[in-house]
């Protein structure tokens, strides 16, 4: 093996690398993404729920 050959398998292990590294923020960032969708979710659904509770309380008295 020529030292051109072991430069190449250098930058392809390097490249490789960065590869999956870049995969890798992009699946944190994806999951990052969909627990805070989640969680405004649940927030909405929480602020929904208690203005109907506040809305039927001042109905019903």
């Amino acid at each position: 093996m020529g030292i051109k050959d072991q430069f190449q398998d250098k930058a392809q292990d390097l490249s490789d690398k960065e590869k999956g590294a870049v995969q890798r923020g992009q699946d944190e960032a994806s999951e990052r993404a969909r627990q805070d969708q989640e969680q405004n979710q649940e927030s909405l659904d929480d602020a929904q729920q208690g203005a109907e509770e506040r809305f039927s309380q001042d109905h019903d008295a």
